[in-house]
């Protein structure tokens, strides 16, 4: 039987660093947030408040997210290989020693729980858990897409984040912290399977 080019490129994509970065202290993590103003738009909890998402909907969750992959991202948007307006100017202002008790911080937090709200789209649900099984999704992110060391959680993450982040793996805006690019995951995905995932994933707690 052949194998799909992009099922193969899913099985190899995120092999997770061995590397584990210095250890940091959440205590100090959670005074540089207050100080540098995360919890406007990520929320006291590291879930993204009402006020947050009033300036951009694509705004994600921090808490629960693996400590390693946080600290990446954050050197990512000091370096500008990731953009957005609102992070990159923030980043430049931390210190190595600042991410990584920010990391230690957000990842010190409880994911966002609780039940979720009726399925608006069962339809997607359905869906994006065909699709995830099939890009083995599980094999990088975790058994219950809780997130390990490079590799960010995807349960409870906010369903418009998700899918932007989604596309912007598609189209080359952002870069992953696996062995291959996302964009080879993603490549086969077209927007309706795309909002289905994002929306499978939002929904998992």
């Amino acid at each position: 039987m052949q194998v799909s080019g992009w099922i193969i490129a899913a099985l190899i994509v995120c092999l997770p660093i061995t590397a584990i970065a210095a250890q940091g202290n959440p205590a100090e993590g959670k005074a540089k947030a207050e100080a540098a103003g995360c919890n406007a738009c990520h929320g006291p909890d590291g879930v993204a408040n009402q006020d947050g998402l009033a300036i951009d909907k694509n705004m994600p969750n921090l808490a629960g997210e693996p400590d390693l992959y946080l600290q990446f991202q954050l050197v990512y948007f000091r370096k500008g290989v990731r953009k957005n307006d609102y992070m990159n100017p923030v980043a430049e202002s931390l210190s190595d020693v600042d991410i990584r008790n920010l990391g230690a911080y957000f990842a010190s937090l409880p994911a966002p729980g609780g039940s979720p709200p009726p399925d608006s789209a069962p339809e997607d649900t359905s869906l994006g858990a065909k699709v995830a099984q099939a890009l083995h999704c599980a094999n990088c992110h975790g058994d219950h897409f809780e997130g390990v060391e490079n590799m960010g959680r995807l349960a409870g993450q906010r369903e418009d984040y998700l899918y932007k982040a989604l596309r912007d793996f598609k189209g080359g805006a952002r870069v992953a912290t696996g062995a291959a690019s996302m964009a080879e995951v993603v490549y086969p995905l077209g927007d309706l399977e795309m909002k289905a995932l994002a929306h499978y994933m939002s929904r998992l707690h």
